[in-house]
């Protein structure tokens, strides 16, 4: 590529950008998207002692190898995002997790953030940590078997917010991290996530979201990111949790497919939608109805979810052994659920009270 000014080299070579998109390729299967399984040991823990479990590292491997282990579990999962924990732990037959997901042709990705921590001279807003050491890190899980990378950011959604600082801040974080993930093989999950705290319509929701892409995408010009080689993680546009109107899933289909399409590059391959705290039921809606948007879509929509594919998993599990395969056939339900709903071909269900449940958490954190 040539030089723009002087003050610019490539920053990848044709190999490299090669490998990137066999790997985007490799998770955007028909059908199909990511379980993740990223949540940390204090979010796990809340999860567990619900059930009257000790938030134990012997029980944290149990549950994700109850997960990994669910026969057909690639039917409609094309990728798995772990925590260092999870990279970390092998099965009971002394398999590391890593190994067994890429046996069954699933792609292991890492979440390499380490929090969110307050931004200073803004309403409440924050900024993510993990860039410290981001390099090396990202060297590690390439070499052990990790293929892409996950890095949150969330934006608050107010009278006042999210504001320029926090929206400029975040897409900055984004963008020094997906160039980081691509100089050592990752694929960077770029996730700007707008959250659902609050009273906010669903037109509002959709402006910020806007606003987040505008910003975000800035950023990863700025930074040199190769499109081609990424993902977008993101919200779907939807009205606050304490919204007092309703919408349908149709309205929050639309309003979400026409703020990517004002910000979302056609360079980028795929989107992969985190389900925010919705009940299980409606994120796959929500999919579902967006992939039935008559209007272009140049990139696939798809799913990333985790809250969302986990929640009648685990309280059907209760860590009991014997309820072992009655939870990985609900784990499998839901899987092909929004496999469907990514083909825009989900048909509705009967759903159990688990799975209507919000499962919103104020300022939720993972």
């Amino acid at each position: 590529m040539a030089e723009v000014g002087g003050s610019y080299h490539p920053t990848l070579t044709k190999q490299q950008e090669d490998e990137l998109q066999s790997v985007v390729a490799k998770i955007l299967v028909s059908g199909k998207g990511i379980l993740a399984a990223d949540e940390t040991t204090e979010i796990l823990g809340s999860k567990l002692s619900a059930l009257n479990l000790e938030n134990s590292e012997v029980n944290r491997r149990k549950y994700r190898q109850l997960l990994f282990t669910t026969p057909n579990f690639g039917e409609n999962i094309s990728g798995v995002i772990l925590v260092e924990e999870t990279y970390n732990q092998k099965a009971n037959n002394g398999e590391r997790f890593v190994d067994l997901l890429r046996k069954q042709g699933i792609v292991p990705g890492i979440k390499v953030d380490t929090g969110i921590v307050p931004l200073p001279g803004t309403l409440g807003e924050g900024t993510t940590q993990g860039l410290d050491d981001l390099g090396k890190r990202c060297a590690e899980y390439k070499k052990g078997g990790c293929e892409f990378a996950k890095l949150r950011c969330a934006l608050t959604v107010g009278p006042h917010t999210p504001s320029h600082l926090a929206l400029l801040e975040n897409a900055h974080v984004l963008g020094r991290y997906a160039s980081v993930c691509q100089q050592n093989g990752l694929v960077p999950i770029v996730e700007p996530d707008v959250m659902r705290d609050g009273d906010h319509d669903l037109e509002r929701c959709q402006k910020v979201t806007e606003q987040a892409l505008a910003y975000t995408y800035k950023a990863l010009a700025d930074y040199h990111v190769f499109l081609e080689g990424t993902l977008l993680k993101t919200n779907m546009v939807t009205p606050g949790q304490n919204c007092s109107k309703k919408y349908t899933s149709e309205e929050i289909g639309h309003a979400t497919v026409v703020a990517l399409r004002r910000g979302v590059p056609v360079a980028v391959p795929g989107i992969v939608f985190l389900s925010g705290g919705l009940s299980e039921i409606d994120a796959t809606k929500y999919l579902n109805a967006s992939n039935q948007v008559k209007l272009l879509k140049p990139w696939v929509l798809s799913f990333s979810f985790g809250r969302a594919l986990q929640a009648t998993v685990l309280k059907e599990w209760q860590g009991k052994d014997e309820n072992l395969k009655k939870a990985q056939k609900l784990f499998l339900q839901r899987a092909k659920a929004n496999g469907d709903a990514q083909l825009g071909k989900y048909e509705g269900e009967e759903a159990s009270a688990a799975a209507i449940e919000s499962l919103f958490i104020t300022k939720y954190t993972y």
